[in-house]
């Protein structure tokens, strides 16, 4: 393998750790969004009230997207493995 297919592939890799993991740290980032403008509105400041909303969401953000995560992980992980096939 030269110098630059290793580069392409961890290019590739890193693309695909901010691919899979986006989603479920935005759905995180609204959902603290939220919870804490109610916290500012209400001025209710318990730190479960932040905490566990977030982990819910997260949990299904999880849930419903890791099928999209594991066709990526699959893909790539077909491709690297065809490479080195290749290599003999």
């Amino acid at each position: 393998m030269t110098e630059a297919e290793i580069m392409d592939f961890t290019r590739e890799a890193i693309l695909i750790t901010i691919k899979i993991a986006a989603p479920v740290m935005i759905v995180g980032l609204v959902t603290g969004l939220i919870i804490a403008l109610i916290q500012a509105l209400t001025q209710i400041q318990e730190m479960t009230l932040s905490f566990v909303p977030k982990i819910i969401t997260i949990f299904l953000a999880i849930f419903l997207l890791l099928p999209l995560m594991a066709e990526a992980l699959i893909s790539f992980t077909e491709k690297i493995a065809d490479k080195i096939i290749g290599m003999t």
